[in-house]
């Protein structure tokens, strides 16, 4: 069986996630999604508007994934750690280092694949940012 991990904040689930989750599904076998915590998501993006237990929630019930998890508030490899994924998919958009998190996998005797998805939503709404920034504009 081929585990697949994709992580994500999911504030506001949009058709790129599902895209995302969609592209991630189909390299394996079992897909699980590590929701980020309030602490990162704040750090990160400067601000949370979901609450992560109402986050994980939302991508838990999503038919594409088996099994949702709240990410490491100190250290994001945990969860990787703990779930020894085959395959951790990487979203378009996603900032990380390609190579930085291979040189930590080695690090931590962890053999996970990293595969960037490349195929994204295309249309005016595509990220939670945008979306919030049409619902506060529209209050004008």
């Amino acid at each position: 069986m081929v585990r697949v991990v994709a992580t994500g904040v999911f504030s506001i689930i949009h058709p790129g996630h599902i895209i995302f989750l969609e592209e991630a599904r189909k390299l394996g076998d079992e897909l699980v999604v590590i929701v980020a915590r309030d602490k990162t998501v704040g750090l990160k993006k400067g601000s949370q508007h979901i609450p992560e237990e109402q986050r994980l929630h939302v991508v838990s019930a999503l038919e594409l994934v088996d099994k949702a998890v709240l990410g490491d508030e100190r250290d994001i490899y945990k969860p990787i750690e703990k779930l020894k994924p085959d395959i951790i998919a990487l979203g378009s958009d996603q900032d990380f280092d390609e190579e930085e998190i291979q040189s930590e996998l080695r690090d931590r005797g962890l053999k996970a694949k990293l595969v960037r998805i490349t195929r994204y939503y295309e249309g005016e709404l595509y990220s939670t940012r945008r979306i919030i920034e049409r619902i506060k504009n529209s209050k004008d």
